[in-house]
């Protein structure tokens, strides 16, 4: 599954994606951090349209295979609450040496932020909440 409401396993993403023939790994996990543009956040909650981000983060899958010349591309994000510390998404690539690795992981993550319909809703100390500026459906 690409979105989940269980926590995020980097243990099982690493297992699905491991190739003898790929020497570079790179993984990139996206932490719920305890602030935003100086204000304290408390939680999260994301949001998604779940079948068109399933979807989407599939495409970008494979764009990154295509675009970069890597063994392997995997993309999970978590939705629901998630609380301070927790990752919320996670991209593993692996390629054959680093610089494709590198690339693939960066174009992966910025096409999930700018893309895919998933929502993140902050909760601040102060008891106010936001919806952080991010994907819009057109």
């Amino acid at each position: 599954m690409r979105i989940q409401e269980a926590p995020l396993r980097l243990d099982a993403l690493l297992a699905e994606t491991d190739l003898p023939d790929c020497g570079g790994l790179v993984v990139f996990s996206g932490t719920v951090r305890d602030h935003h543009d100086g204000k304290a956040v408390t939680r999260l909650i994301y949001t998604a349209h779940t079948p068109v981000a399933e979807r989407m983060i599939g495409e970008i899958e494979q764009e990154v295979l295509t675009k970069f010349a890597v063994g392997a591309c995997r993309i999970q994000h978590r939705i629901g609450e998630l609380r301070i510390g927790e990752a919320a998404v996670l991209v593993v690539v692996r390629a054959a040496h680093r610089d494709a690795a590198f690339e693939g992981s960066r174009y992966a993550i910025d096409e999930v932020k700018r893309r895919v319909p998933i929502w993140k809703e902050e909760f601040y100390a102060d008891g106010t909440r936001a919806y952080v500026e991010g994907c819009a459906l057109a």
